[in-house]
């Protein structure tokens, strides 16, 4: 599996309050993006995989809403992420 439970607790802890800390915003976005960077490598090389290009438009779309939320309950904390993970321009 390409993610284990270590590398995912390693992500909550560096992007969110704590390791065991899952229901952040922070946390679940930087989780997205990783999962998201995943699957994009993956459809680079089969990309007749229409199971999984389904999967990445779900969690595209799901990680917009979570931006979404936060620009709209604290910008600051938006930007912070969004320049950390790198993900806008």
């Amino acid at each position: 599996m390409y993610l284990s439970k270590e590398k995912k607790a390693e992500i909550f802890a560096k992007h969110g309050k704590s390791a065991t800390d899952t229901g952040s915003s922070e946390g679940q976005i930087a989780l997205f993006t990783y999962r998201i960077n995943h699957l994009s490598k993956h459809l680079k090389n089969n990309r007749k995989d229409y199971n999984t290009e389904r999967s990445l438009v779900m969690l595209v779309g799901k990680r917009k809403s979570l931006l979404d939320y936060l620009i709209k309950t604290d910008v600051l904390r938006y930007r912070a992420i969004i320049k950390e993970l790198g993900i806008r321009k």
